[in-house]
């Protein structure tokens, strides 16, 4: 028998509430430990067994159908700060590519069975077993009205691109809050769509990581003091989508240069500090310079600042934050941390060069097409082959006589094997620490150092391909 009303969402509350500071070892029966669910989401199917006392399974419905409530775990992450964040997206049902393209949003698959949902946070330890995780968050989730205009707007976007035979080019970047993610074991996980005979890969609807970071801090009572609001209500949304929006705030400061932004918002900035154009981009948006800007945050839209020559030249490539070597090494592309990246929606802010000082040009949401995924993916492969093959480094620079060329600091510069900026029109790799003693640990040695370490690289986007397919 079980401990709760599954048709009384009361009783399916408090009693998962009861779940919050322990663990499934402490909450379950002894028999637990026979389970042998294997798989990401093995700690869920414990949790429904166990705890719940019904079977796993994929059905179409909600967990609890009497009530409309679907039941959903997922983990959190402890930041360097102690601050706790959710550590990936939440993933919700299958899409069927063949069923949603003759669905409306209010009678979808995906509204009846994520209408309302009843969330387990759990703290993801290193080494430590799933019946130990400690759960730190419960409570049921139901979607904003301003929040819920995004998400139709969201489904009907991805529902377009099935529509039209695109079910192959679904990108996280196209969407704002639901996204399309990979759902599958590797890039074998095929299906066949609608209105096109390319098969496509499995897919799942999902909430980006930043949606679920306002959902932990709404949870937790922390939503005012952590973001500030774009969009204040849902009478100032009308019929603009955010991006319009967003474009619409930026149109007044365009010629301007920093200095007179800043004078115009009212709002004195450090324009040595690193957070500079972070900071100018809330000045403009009219956001408290110490909050995230919530609906960016929820989109995970990530901000770049591009300095435009006179002559329409952009002189820097764009990085991405430092891989260590042991992830790439350990990982596959469809889970990998690069793809994650490009799949992103981008929110660009150009400033371009008058012959006297930088002014703001224009503003440009961008994600990358599918094409250009592909390439990178070559990219990411050709890293991946250096550091399995322990064939990092190339050879010591050296100048005409010969002689090893070094750094600033005296350091030695060296060449590697990486893939460089004239291997590809899009990407490449290439150091971005603050010197060559900067490293991470590899995982083969080294053949030609015999080391087990090398300097930190990132993936840049080539400052041509920035100029060329995002600035013009």
């Amino acid at each position: 028998m079980l401990a709760y009303n599954p048709e009384n969402k009361r009783s399916v509350v408090d009693y998962a509430k009861r779940l919050i500071n322990k663990t499934l070892r402490e909450a379950c029966e002894s028999n637990i430990l026979e389970h042998n669910f294997k798989g990401k989401g093995n700690f869920g199917q414990v949790l429904e067994k166990f705890y719940f006392g019904y079977e796993p399974n994929s059905n179409s419905e909600p967990d609890f159908r009497h009530i409309g409530l679907e039941l959903k775990s997922t983990p959190l992450k402890t930041l360097k700060t102690g601050e706790i964040r959710s550590k990936e997206r939440l993933v919700l049902n299958i899409i069927n590519y063949n069923s949603i393209v003759n669905q409306n949003f209010d009678g979808s698959d995906f509204w009846k069975k994520n209408a309302q949902l009843l969330i387990i946070f759990f703290l993801h330890e290193p080494n430590i077993k799933i019946l130990d995780y400690t759960i730190k968050l419960v409570d049921e989730w139901g979607f904003s009205e301003t929040d819920l205009k995004v998400i139709k707007k969201d489904w009907q976007i991805i529902r377009q691109k099935i529509q039209e035979g695109k079910a192959h080019e679904l990108s996280e970047g196209d969407t704002l809050y639901l996204a399309a993610c990979t759902k599958g074991a590797n890039a074998q996980s095929l299906r066949q769509q609608p209105h096109s005979p390319i098969p496509a890969k499995q897919r799942a609807f999902s909430l980006k990581q930043g949606y679920v970071n306002h959902i932990i801090a709404t949870l937790a009572g922390e939503s005012s003091i952590r973001y500030g609001k774009l969009i204040p209500s849902l009478n100032e949304f009308t019929e603009e989508s955010l991006e319009e929006i967003i474009l619409k705030k930026f149109k007044p400061y365009y010629t301007k240069n920093v200095e007179e932004i800043s004078t115009l918002t009212g709002i004195k900035l450090n324009m040595s500090a690193k957070n500079f154009y972070s900071k100018l981009t809330h000045a403009i948006l009219n956001i408290d310079l110490k909050k995230e800007i919530e609906e960016l945050a929820k989109a995970n839209i990530e901000v770049k600042t591009i300095r435009v020559e006179k002559n329409g030249q952009i002189e820097q490539s764009v990085s991405f934050p430092a891989f260590e070597f042991i992830t790439l090494y350990n990982e596959h592309w469809i889970t990998s941390e690069l793809k994650e990246k490009i799949e992103k929606k981008f929110l660009f802010i150009f400033f371009k060069h008058d012959g006297s000082c930088y002014r703001l040009e224009k503003i440009k949401f961008w994600n990358m097409p599918l094409t250009d995924r592909n390439e990178v993916r070559k990219i990411w492969l050709k890293t991946k082959y250096v550091v399995q093959n322990g064939d990092v480094f190339n050879e010591y620079d050296r100048d005409s006589f010969g002689n090893i060329r070094l750094s600033i600091k005296g350091h030695k510069i060296k060449k590697n094997n990486f893939p460089k900026i004239s291997d590809s029109r899009i990407c490449h790799v290439r150091p971005h620490g603050r010197d060559s003693t900067e490293t991470y640990p590899l995982p083969v040695q080294d053949k030609k150092l015999n080391e087990m370490e090398y300097t930190k690289q990132c993936f840049w986007l080539n400052n041509t391909y920035v100029r060329d397919e995002i600035y013009l």
